[in-house]
């Protein structure tokens, strides 16, 4: 049997038998829009009244993303050390709100030789296996999840994280109708069996359309440029969520967790924005740059 075929066994086998049949929704619609409403709402009041509690709830976001994948990943052999992972993860936040881009990259680096040293106290047993692991950890998700914070640093930041975030959800909204209705030819069988290349149009023309209207209303920027803006947020969206969908194969889980009725885990939702953000960041620096 092939690693492939065994992780898609395992996968099978880690949903519950008598979960529910959503159909090709694949979910429970009215929750997931319920939980993605409250979700939006507790990221865009702070947004657009006080940035430092936007700030916090970043910070809290990478810690309980942090928290899950170090989770699905013990289920297997590594053993990621969790406290030095949310601690830098805080610290990686915190250092770009006041220092940039150079700030998260030195967060990073401080967060990984933490690791390096507190996995020491453990033995050599299986360390490069768990340093990889956390290393990992440490740059998909606070790293990756810190370009948001550089987003929203600029006076108008509350704009750019803001037509960011609705790329994301416009990816998602248009793959996933287009993909109910229309989906039939599998994009990534052996990764994420409901993605279709349908599914995928209808990412790419939902997000261009949608971004050249918000990039042109919010930021000045050119139609054509926003749609670009789109249609390149969008291909890194779903790269985003082939990538958790891959990590989950591997580990032979479902959701990351079951915080979030009908969506599973924080993950489970950060998994396109996580890619997405940093592409914003640069596209907008060279498509908006500031004064």
């Amino acid at each position: 049997m092939s690693e492939v075929d065994e992780g898609a066994r395992r996968f099978r086998h880690a949903a519950p038998a008598n979960a529910p049949d959503y159909g090709r929704a694949g979910r429970n619609v009215p929750v997931s829009l319920l939980v993605g409403v409250l979700l939006l709402t507790a990221v865009l009041v702070p947004l657009f009244f006080f940035k430092p509690a936007f700030i916090a709830i970043i910070a809290i976001a990478a810690c309980i993303g942090v928290w899950e994948m170090a989770r699905a990943i013990r289920s297997g052999e590594a053993h990621p050390a969790l406290l030095p992972l949310l601690g830098g993860s805080i610290a990686m936040v915190v250092l770009a709100w006041f220092a940039g881009i150079e700030g998260l990259t030195t967060g990073l680096l401080v967060a990984v030789l933490a690791v390096l040293v507190w996995r020491m106290g453990d033995g050599p047993d299986g360390y490069l296996r768990d340093m990889g692991a956390s290393v990992l950890i440490l740059v998909y998700v606070p790293f990756l999840l810190g370009f948001a914070v550089l987003l929203v640093t600029p006076d108008d930041g509350h704009w750019r994280i803001l037509v960011a975030l609705l790329a994301v959800v416009l990816s998602d909204t248009g793959g996933y109708v287009a993909g109910v209705l229309f989906g039939k030819h599998p994009m990534a069988p052996s990764i994420s069996p409901k993605k279709s290349w349908e599914g995928f149009a209808g990412s790419i023309v939902a997000t261009s359309a949608g971004s050249a209207a918000l990039l042109w209303l919010l930021l000045d920027v050119a139609p054509w440029k926003g749609a670009l803006f789109g249609v390149i947020v969008s291909c890194a969206a779903v790269l985003g969520d082939l990538t958790e969908s891959l990590i989950k194969r591997d580990l032979g889980i479902k959701d990351m967790s079951n915080l979030l009725p009908a969506h599973g885990g924080l993950m489970d939702r950060l998994d396109s924005i996580l890619f997405a953000v940093p592409t914003a960041y640069l596209l907008l620096s060279v498509l908006a740059p500031l004064p």
